[in-house]
């Protein structure tokens, strides 16, 4: 596993998180309404990430972005048009070529051309700035999103729970996963994202790829309700994983960790401190053996960042 920081392909990054926002502002028009917004994730795929299967009306189709052969597909039925990704096209051309192409093949849609969640706002139908794209700084980043949603993967399905399975977030470009206790708890403030996305206990565990202030991808774990205070760190494993009470969340650089056992060590005992800080009860059930005849290992043979 390569890993690429943020300042080494940030512009590149930007493009496909204003992709990812074309592609869930579809979905968020016409996927029936999940809790946690589960709906309007985007999938990931063996090149990229796509809409997944959608319908709009009798019509069925799917939208793929594909970074290594550099394409974005439009799929309508049985009918395929593709554009290319390129270096210096503008978010607008992209969202003409894609929405342009949906709504002549009949499917209908109401979209609010704007950003969300990102820290610049832009118009996703009228900004005629040229855009980055390096392919091979963008295969390295999805490859990093891959690579999470595997150790999310790993580490959530044999758990007897409600689960969010991994997927990528596009308002805040993450690849994250979610348990949910089911107790009620409504967002004390009056926005709209975070009505919906916070009103039980649960608990986030996502993977982030950086920003201008911290450049090395993180593993991060979110519980909701936040808690705002001092917890035992010296419980979380790796060593070098962390809670930081001022974003009520637990920590671990991806440099930091090196192994596929580190990274389900962190989402163990980071579950086990929060869970227990959020007063959750049968949560040993949650980890009782499945009654399944066991699968051959499938653990990479070379982790190496």
């Amino acid at each position: 596993m390569k890993l690429i920081r943020h300042s080494e392909w940030a512009d590149t990054k930007l493009t496909l998180h204003l992709l990812s926002q074309i592609l869930g502002k579809i979905k968020l028009g016409l996927a029936p309404q999940e809790p946690q917004w589960a709906h309007v994730t985007l999938p990931l795929t063996v090149n990229g990430f796509s809409t997944g299967p959608l319908w709009s009306g009798e019509t069925l189709f799917e939208v793929d972005i594909d970074v290594a052969a550099g394409i974005i597909t439009v799929h309508v039925e049985s009918n395929r048009t593709m554009f290319p990704l390129e270096d210096g096209k503008s978010l607008k051309t992209y969202y003409s070529e894609i929405i342009g192409t949906l709504q002549a093949s009949g499917v209908r849609l109401e979209l609010n051309p704007k950003t969300q969640e990102m820290r610049e706002l832009r118009y996703l139908d009228r900004d005629e700035a040229p855009l980055a794209y390096d392919a091979d700084a963008a295969q390295k980043g999805v490859r990093l999103f891959q690579y999470a949603a595997r150790e999310q993967v790993a580490f959530l399905a044999p758990l007897r729970c409600r689960k969010v399975k991994p997927a990528l977030f596009w308002g805040t470009f993450d690849v994250s996963s979610m348990i949910v206790y089911g107790k009620s708890e409504p967002f004390p403030e009056d926005k709209l994202i975070e009505k919906a996305a916070f009103d039980e206990h649960m608990i986030e565990f996502g993977f982030w790829l950086g920003d201008d202030s911290v450049d090395v991808p993180m593993f991060f774990i979110l519980p909701y309700p936040f808690q705002y205070t001092e917890l035992d760190s010296e419980r979380l494993q790796p060593t070098d994983a962390y809670y930081d009470a001022k974003m009520s969340e637990c920590f671990l650089s991806l440099e930091k960790a090196g192994r596929s056992s580190d990274v389900r060590a962190f989402f163990r005992t980071s579950f086990e401190l929060l869970s227990e800080q959020l007063g959750w009860e049968g949560c040993a059930h949650y980890f009782l053996s499945l009654d399944m005849p066991p699968q051959p290992k499938q653990e990479p043979t070379d982790e190496r960042l």
